[in-house]
Formats: C-alpha cells, sequence, structure tokens
C-alpha cells in the first residue's frame, strides 16, 4: 500500500491513481505476447496439425525443419539478405544523420524526410511501388533487388539511433582534430566515429531485424529460390499448415530475444558513458 501512494510524476500522481493504466498495459501486452507464447509448445507436439495443448510432445518439427533443404535454403537467403542490407543501410544511415548534423534548414528536413518515408508510408503501398519500379528495371525475383529494397526499409532505423548519438556528441572535438591538421575524413573516421560505436550498433540490429522479420515486400518481388524465411513462413500457413512453421517461428522469437537484451546492454552501456 506504501508503494501505491508513492508519487511518479512533478503532479503527485501516485501509482495508486494509475492503476487503471497499469491495468490496461497489463491486458495490451497479454493480447501481444500470449500468442507468441502458445506457439512454443505447439512446435514440440507430435501430431501432424498445429494443436494447442500437445497431446505427445516431440521434436520432429524441429528435424523437419533442419532436414528440410528448401526451409534451410530460405534461412540462408533471410541472413544473407539481412545481412547485406544491415551493411548499406549503416553505412549510408551513418553518413546520412552526420550530414545532417551539418545542415539546418529546409533541405536537411527534406532529406531527412525522404529517407524516412518508408516508416511512414504504409508497407503495402512501398510495396506496390517497388514492385513496379523494379519491373521496368528488371530486378524483380532478385537477391540484389530485395537487398536493395531491405536496405531502403531498413535505413531511417539507423539515422534516428545515429542521429540520437550525434545530439549528445560534442562536435568541437571534431573541429579540434582538424585544426590540428587531420582532415575532415580522418577526424570523422579516428574522433567522431569511436564515440558513435554503441548508437551505430544499436541501428544496425534495428536494420537487422527490420530486414529480417519483412514479408510484405518479399512477397511482391521475389518468389522460388529467392524466397525469405518470412515468406516460406507465409506460402506454408497458406497453403499446408503444418507445425514446421511453429517450430520456425520459436526459433525466431528466440532469435528476437537474444537480439533484444543485447539491445538493452547496448542502451545501459549508452546511459553509462553520458553518465
Amino acid at each position: 500500500m506504501l508503494g501505491l501512494n508513492k508519487t511518479v510524476t512533478p503532479t503527485q500522481i501516485t501509482h495508486g491513481q494509475r492503476l487503471w493504466l497499469y491495468a490496461l498495459a497489463g491486458l495490451v501486452l497479454a493480447f501481444l505476447i500470449i500468442p507468441c507464447l502458445i506457439v512454443i509448445p505447439m512446435s514440440f507436439s507430435a501430431s501432424q496439425y498445429l494443436e494447442f495443448p500437445p497431446r505427445e510432445w516431440s521434436l520432429r518439427w524441429y528435424q523437419a525443419y533442419l532436414g528440410s533443404p528448401e526451409w534451410m535454403a530460405a534461412t540462408w537467403m533471410t541472413f544473407k539478405v539481412a545481412v547485406c542490407s544491415t551493411l548499406i543501410a549503416t553505412l549510408f544511415g551513418t553518413l546520412a544523420a552526420y550530414a545532417l548534423a551539418q545542415v539546418r534548414g529546409g533541405l536537411a528536413v527534406l532529406v531527412r524526410g525522404l529517407i524516412m518515408l518508408p516508416m511512414l508510408v504504409p508497407i503495402i503501398l512501398v510495396a506496390v511501388g517497388v514492385f513496379f519500379v523494379y519491373s521496368r528495371t528488371g530486378l524483380n525475383n532478385s537477391v540484389s533487388g530485395l537487398i536493395l529494397a531491405h536496405s531502403v526499409l531498413a535505413m531511417p532505423f539507423v539515422l534516428i539511433a545515429v542521429g540520437n548519438g550525434l545530439q549528445g556528441f560534442d562536435m568541437n572535438q571534431e573541429m579540434a582534430a582538424r585544426s590540428l591538421g587531420a582532415s575532415r575524413t580522418w577526424a570523422f573516421v579516428s574522433v567522431t566515429l569511436p564515440q558513435l560505436r554503441l548508437s551505430i550498433f544499436s541501428g544496425a540490429l534495428f536494420a537487422f531485424i527490420a530486414s529480417f522479420d519483412e514479408v510484405v515486400v518479399a512477397l511482391f518481388i521475389v518468389s522460388g529460390d529467392s524466397s525469405t524465411l518470412p515468406r516460406k513462413m507465409f506460402a506454408n500457413i497458406r497453403d499446408q499448415i503444418d507445425p514446421t512453421v511453429a517450430a520456425v517461428s520459436t526459433l525466431m522469437i528466440g532469435l528476437s530475444l537474444v537480439l533484444l537484451v543485447v539491445m538493452q546492454r547496448i542502451k545501459r552501456r549508452q546511459l553509462e558513458e553520458t553518465a
């Protein structure tokens, strides 16, 4: 009860007065998390169909996933596209954030808005636009086309992360290096870049997740041997719905949790360095 009377804001609002907000947040989290938790036991079912709770337990669907050339090819394709997209998005997103930090005015706002546009526009519209552009350039059903599209989708995450890091960076340090004879490029690489490493790594993680989980654009522009894991999962649910997709989903949930822990550690390191 003492904890409920403790104030949480400068306006003297207590935890007790916020109980309704905590309850609402708990319901929303339960709505989002419970379906994911249900998938995990379903992936260990011995049944030929999805069932909850499982009547018998087995690893047969993990074995089916690991032993399937089609699933393994889709997994490899997903990692390849995600890694390449992350590298491209991190490089250009970091350079864009640094350039925008040096410029003020309408041009900077326009450029920032154009880079952020894929995050603001509904993804289905982005997918349709990419499909029609690629149909004229011959990039449909190509790995390079998918990497390029995912790079554009992931770049806003890098721009935000690195931009936030630059807000806490004293640009006078770079100016001091340049006044001592360093070129602008070398001053950026040797002084600015090391101090932005956590922000860059955080943006890269978000970019990797954005590419790894993306399915809508992949549905429009790739198929067959170029299919990614999320696209193959979608096709599996549409065509046959065997529990292999539950096993894949469980592994992806585990990967997401690992990346979440890594991002939290990065955030803690950033707070410790700025303290």
